[in-house]
């Protein structure tokens, strides 16, 4: 009931602002994906809590459109709320910008926050809808409503060491300072978190689980503005900042900034990562040169300081994760144990090591069919509790100084049907097709995603998500450009780029099963035909070999499965006591 109310207030506000159709999307005014508790409005006015989907209200309709992470999800969340799910990812179902130009006429007016808006989207709806529907996009219509909205974050920023970093600031900028030059630009607007946080070498605690601070950043031939909370800037830090040229502003003095360019200036801008409304800040006779930001593939490319960091950030990590199995898998109908209190459990063992700053991602810790809704969250009220039958999935990682980690392991709790071990072992098949590949340099994540899904598909059987994405060094946990995936995606696997491998079968009902590793493409050998590459593994944690049926492996693959884990046992012995030495051999069948 609440919903509806909420949705019926909305309603009368579009009415009194002449709008017959509002947006409201999942991003906050830098388009980031996670976002701080502010910019949560399409939770707020749907009850739907996945990180990704769009509401969009109209005066007698409403609906969510979210993909398939978050079906079955977004079902049970939206029922009585009178908002309708649409299944973004399934064929025949129209896009919601789509769905608006079929049901609003000819003079109806759309409305939506310009603020959480990219400038590539409202470029995109106004070629669309060509002027027959009139778009207003400076209101915030759900923050006139919402009274008691959380303030914007305001937490500290610290130094991230170039002993992390690999390359100091003052480095990164010139190399940004030279990609602009090569594109003509004299300006360049950052608006990306977390191209801010790896360019300036700072970090912060404004977004839950990403170690990024709100803020942007103009950059200029000679200058770089920071444009930020002053408060949250201590004076160590501001004085090591302003050594190295950058000059610190109030977060809004980013608007007059550009709105302060000249004629003969000319700004590098993003208009898939800057909203609207910053956008249309820019004065017209300011020459835009629009493409990606230029830091989003530096940053895609570890440095080997990175690497050498995230390997051993990914050691802690598969300690913790071989010491949270082990008592898991001990303590198993002996104690009660929930969903909850498993994810409790490992967050406590990570944080042992002084290096882990906290999590990566809230934990999925879900336990059989649970397991199916690709995002769950465990609550007191929905919890299960487990018992020493079937699968219990884990997804989680944590934030280092060292780095990111990002790891999915479904583990055997104790009997499995044969439907539950097949579908463990095809997921193992898939993730091993794509960890063994050598390919030729110039291939992309979309040339490789169907290595991963061809074992299940022979099946029948299909997961609707991508197979991988890019990890951050201690940032986010979901970095682009590159990505594994059906989607086309034009970027070329670089050496030093970080992917996540993570393969999955989801049956509604039933049970989840998703095997992850990060990994890293590395070069192989360079013949008369060109330059080879393949993958490293960077996670260090063994893969339950409880839910393998082995008369479904083929030799190679049976091999690979005991090199890794064997790998893990030598990456890992000397971080372990006796007992979990003996207990990880054991497990492993050594």
């Amino acid at each position: 009931m609440e919903i509806q109310e909420r949705v019926a207030k909305l309603r009368k506000l579009m009415e009194d602002n002449g709008m017959d159709a509002y947006i409201i999307p999942s991003s906050d005014s830098h388009l980031s994906e996670y976002v701080a508790d502010h910019f949560k409005s399409r939770q707020w006015i749907s009850g739907f809590t996945g990180s990704a989907g769009t509401v969009v209200i109209t005066l007698k309709d409403a609906g969510l459109w979210t993909d398939g992470r978050y079906y079955i999800q977004a079902e049970q969340q939206l029922q009585n709320s009178g908002i309708r799910l649409f299944r973004a990812a399934d064929p025949k179902v129209p896009s919601y910008t789509e769905w608006i130009r079929e049901h609003l006429p000819e003079g109806s007016a759309l409305g939506f926050d310009g603020h959480v808006f990219s400038a590539k989207q409202l470029k995109d709806m106004e070629k669309e809808f060509d002027g027959k529907i009139a778009i207003k996009f400076n209101q915030d219509l759900v923050g006139q409503l919402w009274k008691d909205r959380p303030s914007i974050p305001a937490q500290n920023i610290f130094v991230h060491d170039v002993g992390y970093a690999g390359r100091s600031r003052i480095e990164k900028l010139n190399d940004l300072r030279q990609q602009m030059k090569g594109k003509g630009a004299n300006v360049h607007l950052l608006t990306a978190l977390d191209d801010i946080a790896w360019l300036l070498n700072i970090r912060g605690d404004d977004v839950p689980n990403n170690p990024v601070t709100i803020a942007y950043v103009l950059v200029a031939e000679e200058t770089c503005y920071l444009c930020i909370d002053e408060g949250k800037v201590p004076a160590t830090v501001k004085t090591e900042l302003e050594e190295d040229g950058i000059q610190i502003k109030g977060y809004a003095a980013v608007t007059e900034l550009l709105q302060g360019l000249q004629g003969n200036d000319s700004i590098l801008i993003d208009p898939e990562s800057v909203n609207a409304v910053l956008y249309h800040a820019i004065h017209p006779q300011v020459k835009k040169v629009e493409g990606a930001n230029p830091s989003t593939l530096l940053k895609a490319i570890k440095n080997e300081t990175e690497l050498d960091n995230l390997r051993t950030s990914n050691t802690y990590d598969g300690v913790a994760m071989v010491r949270f199995i082990k008592w898991l898998k001990t303590a198993i109908g002996k104690e009660e144990i929930t969903e909850l209190s498993a994810g409790d459990t490992l967050e406590a063992l990570r944080r042992e090591n002084k290096e882990c700053v906290g999590l990566s991602f809230d934990t999925i810790a879900g336990y059989k069919d649970h397991a199916a809704m690709m995002h769950y969250k465990a609550t007191s009220e929905n919890a299960y509790t487990l018992k020493a039958e079937g699968f219990l999935l884990v997804d989680s990682g944590g934030q280092y100084f060292g780095g990111t980690t990002d790891i999915t392991r479904t583990i055997v709790l104790g009997p499995l049907t044969e439907e539950e071990k097949r579908d463990f072992t095809l997921v193992l098949k898939g993730h091993i097709a794509l960890a063994t590949v050598k390919f030729l340099y110039g291939a992309t994540g979309s040339n490789l995603d169907v290595l991963a899904r061809q074992p299940i598909w022979k099946y029948g059987m299909d997961y609707k998500c991508g197979t991988g994405h890019g990890v951050g060094m201690f940032l986010n946990v979901h970095e682009g450009p590159q990505r594994l995936s059906q989607m086309h995606n034009a970027t070329k696997l670089e050496d030093g780029m970080i992917l996540t491998n993570e393969p999955g079968i989801y049956k509604e009902g039933k049970h989840g099963i998703r095997t992850e590793n990060m990994m890293v493409v590395i070069k192989d050998e360079e013949t008369e035909f060109g330059q080879f590459m393949r993958f490293e593994a960077l996670t260090y944690c063994p893969i339950d070999l409880a839910g393998v049926d082995q008369s479904l492996l083929t030799d190679e693959e049976q091999t690979w499965l005991d090199e890794y884990n064997k790998m893990v046992y030598d990456k890992l012995e000397s971080y372990l006591n006796e007992e979990e030495k003996a207990w990880l051999a054991q497990e492993i069948r050594m």
